[in-house]
């Protein structure tokens, strides 16, 4: 069975939810460690708030951004969001790659 954290490329780009050696929850995002509430209630409160406050994005302050934080936020307790984090993640990063790979190809087909 394929294990996608057992892949370093794979692990590297997912955001680590991890218990620190203090006992804290954190999670790591683009290089950056942040810290998680204690408390399963919290996270969720945290989580599922920052879901609600993506839903209304037309809203100054409140953005899109909310949204996979929410989701990220509470992946760390529900392993149906985390299944569905993961599954939009490795998407997304394949997406990324194809973009990419097109847009060096076309480079490489422009004459200078």
């Amino acid at each position: 069975m394929y294990n996608p954290d057992a892949d370093p490329k794979v692990a590297a780009e997912q955001p680590d939810i991890e218990k620190g050696v203090d006992g804290k929850h954190r999670i790591k995002l683009f290089g950056k460690t942040l810290p998680l509430p204690q408390s399963v209630w919290l996270r969720r409160i945290l989580g599922g708030g920052l879901i609600v406050g993506g839903v209304f994005s037309f809203l100054p302050v409140l953005g899109v951004w909310m949204l996979p934080l929410g989701l990220i936020i509470l992946s760390r307790d529900s392993k149906r969001i985390r299944r569905i984090r993961r599954k939009s993640e490795v998407g997304l990063m394949r997406r990324w790659r194809e973009y990419r790979a097109r847009k060096k190809a076309e480079k490489a087909e422009l004459p200078e």
